[in-house]
């Protein structure tokens, strides 16, 4: 479930091992570059993480911030 705190959107996922987390990361990639917004993230073996905030509107969360996190939901 994504939390937003501080002008910033998280969640994190875990996956079975790494190969899980870096195919989901992938997947995640190919939409971030469909929607042009680009997650800030970290991977450490199964675990990934992710930050979500639109920079151009002075680094807070906007509708393309919730549309990405959608379109992320989507992929579990």
């Amino acid at each position: 479930m994504w939390q937003e705190k501080d002008n910033i959107l998280y969640r994190s996922f875990e996956f079975k091992d790494f190969s899980e987390a870096f195919a989901f990361m992938t997947r995640v990639a190919l939409i971030a570059e469909k929607q042009n917004h680009h997650p800030r993230w970290t991977n450490v073996w199964n675990k990934v993480e992710i930050w979500l905030n639109t920079h151009d509107a002075g680094n807070k969360v906007t509708d393309k911030d919730w549309k990405l996190a959608q379109a992320i939901d989507k992929l579990g």
